[in-house]
């Protein structure tokens, strides 16, 4: 559940005439079934910057990430919509859906897009969408589309470590932060202009998941999804729960508690050292002897910024 909406974007002129209005480009809720992960770079310099000055993006980023949860969202299958009228200016279809390693960089090498598609919208203005799920490309080179319409499915195509659609707007050539359309590339944190229809809120970090688990779990299987069980046995080896996030600062902390039946079992708070796009943190303890209470359990999760409660989320399990 998301507590605070630390930038809300002020709806206001456009930055140029014909510059298209944009609708969200996925069909997810974003604060919910999925987030934006990264933003716009507004530092020309060694260094990055969103549009609000904050830490979500890097270095040369050109576009804005709405991403999944997790790997099995993917699968299951999420569109990518058209966010403004257009015609098709190009697509491509068929690379694979892997997280980018060393030994599959040749592969990608050149089409760091992946799976894409480039809407033309008249007067300069382009929109492209990268990281499509192989083979979920509906449109072709000419086709004239509304918008709304469904262009493919997120994926994990092309030059990733985690399912997501980036979308760039560009003018001319000119990349555009549709957050922040008309300021120079190094200007950030001041009133803004916005593309978006319906204005998004910046969240400047925040919870992905949260789940219960009998062990440490593996952080693959919390990126893909596989982690995450809600009963478990009496006599599991550990009552742990864990928490996967984004956007982390130094001096974060995680409030972790677990309720059973028989009352609290756990209070923990643990703190996040270190800028980190995604990390995942896990407490909990090992099965007594005569094992857990049968019966209910919670996990309550609460990220704290300055103080402030950031995201709040909470887990359910069922001993048996």
């Amino acid at each position: 559940m998301r507590l605070t909406l630390t930038t809300l974007c002020a709806l206001a002129a456009l930055p140029a005439a014909g510059a298209p209005v944009l609708e969200t480009p996925v069909d997810c809720t974003v604060g919910d079934t999925c987030y934006i992960q990264n933003y716009v770079d507004h530092n020309s310099g060694d260094g990055y910057l969103d549009f609000t000055c904050g830490p979500l993006s890097y270095n040369g980023h050109k576009g804005t990430d709405f991403a999944l949860p997790t790997r099995r969202a993917m699968e299951i299958g999420v569109d990518v919509l058209a966010s403004a009228d257009g015609v098709v200016k190009g697509t491509r279809d068929g690379m694979k859906d892997q997280i980018l390693t060393a030994e599959n960089a040749a592969y990608v090498e050149g089409r760091d897009c992946g799976n894409g598609v480039v809407i033309d919208h008249g007067q300069g203005w382009e929109t492209q969408y990268c990281h499509l799920k192989q083979g979920s490309v509906q449109v072709a080179q000419g086709d004239k589309i509304t918008v709304g319409t469904v262009l493919g499915e997120i994926g994990l195509s092309g030059r990733t470590q985690f399912p997501h659609l980036h979308i760039s707007v560009r003018q001319g050539g000119r990349v555009v932060d549709p957050f922040f359309p008309d300021r120079g590339s190094d200007r950030c944190g001041e009133a803004r202009d916005t593309m978006w229809a319906d204005p998004l809120a910046y969240e400047a970090g925040g919870l992905i998941r949260a789940g219960f688990e009998t062990g440490i779990p593996d952080y693959g299987d919390v990126k893909s999804g596989a982690a995450g069980k809600t009963e478990i046995a009496s006599n599991a080896e550990a009552l742990v729960v864990f928490a996967f996030g984004y956007g982390s600062q130094p001096g974060d902390t995680l409030d972790i508690t677990i309720t059973g039946p028989s009352g609290e079992v756990l209070s923990q708070q643990v703190t996040l050292d270190k800028v980190q796009a995604q990390y995942f943190r896990a407490t909990g303890k090992r099965t007594p002897p005569r094992g857990w209470p049968k019966g209910d359990y919670r996990g309550d999760i609460t990220l704290m910024r300055d103080g402030m409660p950031l995201d709040q989320t909470t887990v359910a399990l069922t001993v048996k």
